[in-house]
């Protein structure tokens, strides 16, 4: 049974710019049939546009995936830490000129 843990462990590399990390206050998500791309955007206030810092592309299933256990995650903080007070007043408006959702 030892033996069959150690086989299914995985190492995963995080490099020292990767675990800086990037500041997002807005993300843009768009889909195709086979694809989701996320946008992590900076956007400062009062600032006529923002800047897309990181671009994420998963597979449908692995956006299902990241949807559950970003929802679990969100669930285990508010337990800890109380309810996470939602603002609908400072999102600003999502057409951004771009065509509908199609990559």
């Amino acid at each position: 049974m030892e033996n069959n843990n150690q086989e299914n462990q995985m190492n995963i590399e995080l490099t020292e710019d990767t675990a800086l990390g990037v500041y997002s206050n807005l993300s843009i998500i768009t889909h195709s049939p086979s694809e989701f791309v996320c946008d992590f955007v900076q956007i400062m206030p009062g600032m006529p546009k923002g800047k897309v810092r990181s671009r994420v592309i998963m597979t449908p299933t692995n956006a299902k995936r990241f949807m559950r256990a970003l929802i679990e995650n969100v669930q285990k903080y508010e337990q800890h830490f109380g309810v996470i007070q939602e603002d609908d007043s400072q999102i600003p408006p999502m057409n951004f000129g771009s065509p509908n959702t199609m990559a």
